[in-house]
């Protein structure tokens, strides 16, 4: 009996152990940026990993891959689409060379339409920026890929300058890297603008490519070593209001998830949206302090005529891109009538940021007409 009993339970054992070893492996999907490994916007992957890893019990696992592991840093869209990578992190406007509708996902100038940071995440997730993103890809672009708003970086600094710019006649013959459609705003404003990576940035820079640099403000230039580089750090812009960056899937890798997995992926996201935004904005307060107090830069508040030039500018484009582009004109519209109604509301519910900050933090910068 005893013999019997020690068998039965040996079987048992046995058949437990199989059942564990028969649990499926975890889904891995590699995501490559088009980040270097140490900027902060890596950081953002690695904590959504995290959460993805958390949320989903460890059924789905991201790889967070830096800009180029596996293809070069804007190969990676294309990547995507052919499944060599299952996804890619980046910011929408890196494909205007596809279609310049790219560009009003990741911020226009302007806001656009005076939209913050949050009305544009707002316009993301409650006036249809989302599905128009999902459009934009599998109907415009006809890439096989399921995106979504993905990493918020706003509101971005005019930029790092080898020389003080005192007027928008500065401008004239500089040489700065730009991204974007904010990039053709500046070539109009007088710029020579050149695209790059963020990790060329500071070679580029070394060597006299560029002379002066937009990245995105704070601890991303900071970890770039753009306060070694220039000592003119010139705030605020309005080129990118309201930048978001995008996380996008290969559509058959998202469709072979479970609905519980895509849940938890939707969620982990804008977990990370809000969790590393937060984030982000103290480590750039500590970044903008080390500018001054350990490389002596001079941090300037931009000269009005070149933040009234800007939305001129940018007005022009919007008119000529619109006639050009039914799908431009389309995003472009849903922005307005999102605008229209969100904008207006704000300036009447919320006190103006600089009264309240010059009661307690006076800004040095400004003169009495600016204060």
């Amino acid at each position: 009996m005893k013999r019997a009993i020690s068998a039965a339970l040996a079987l048992s054992v046995i058949g437990v152990l199989g059942i564990a070893n028969a649990q499926p492996q975890p889904q891995v999907l590699k995501i490559q940026s088009t980040w270097t490994a140490s900027m902060t916007f890596q950081g953002h992957l690695r904590y959504l990993a995290d959460r993805v890893d958390k949320l989903t019990g460890g059924t789905v696992r991201i790889e967070p891959l830096a800009a180029g592991q596996v293809v070069p840093p804007f190969e990676v869209a294309d990547a995507t689409h052919k499944r060599v990578i299952d996804g890619h992190h980046a910011a929408t406007y890196y494909w205007i060379g596809k279609n310049r509708a790219a560009g009003l996902f990741s911020g226009a100038p302007g806001g656009p339409f005076g939209m913050d940071a949050v009305d544009y995440i707002g316009w993301m997730y409650e006036g249809g920026g989302e599905e128009l993103l999902r459009e934009f890809y599998q109907d415009v672009l006809k890439l096989n890929a399921m995106p979504f708003a993905g990493g918020p970086a706003a509101p971005q600094p005019l930029g790092w300058f080898r020389k003080p710019v005192r007027s928008l006649a500065d401008f004239k013959g500089m040489k700065c890297r730009q991204t974007g459609l904010a990039a053709e705003m500046f070539a109009k404003l007088g710029q020579t603008v050149v695209n790059l990576p963020a990790g060329e940035i500071a070679a580029a820079a070394q060597r006299g490519v560029i002379d002066c640099v937009e990245l995105a403000g704070g601890i991303s230039d900071l970890q770039v070593g753009l306060p070694q580089l220039f000592k003119y750090h010139y705030t605020p812009s309005l080129h990118e209001v309201s930048t978001i960056g995008e996380v996008v899937i290969n559509l058959d890798v998202w469709k072979s998830l479970t609905l519980a997995q895509q849940e938890a992926i939707r969620s982990a996201i804008k977990d990370a949206n809000t969790t590393w935004g937060a984030k982000w904005q103290r480590q750039n307060a500590d970044a903008m302090a080390e500018f001054v107090e350990k490389h002596g830069v001079q941090i300037l508040r931009t000269p009005p005529d070149i933040l009234t030039a800007m939305l001129k500018v940018w007005d022009e484009i919007v008119r000529e891109e619109s006639v050009k582009n039914p799908f431009f004109a389309k995003v472009v519209e849903s922005q307005r009538a999102y605008a229209a109604k969100v904008v207006p509301a704000k300036r009447h519910l919320t006190p103006p940021y600089s009264f309240t900050a010059n009661y307690y933090w006076p800004d040095q910068r400004a003169t009495p007409a600016q204060k």
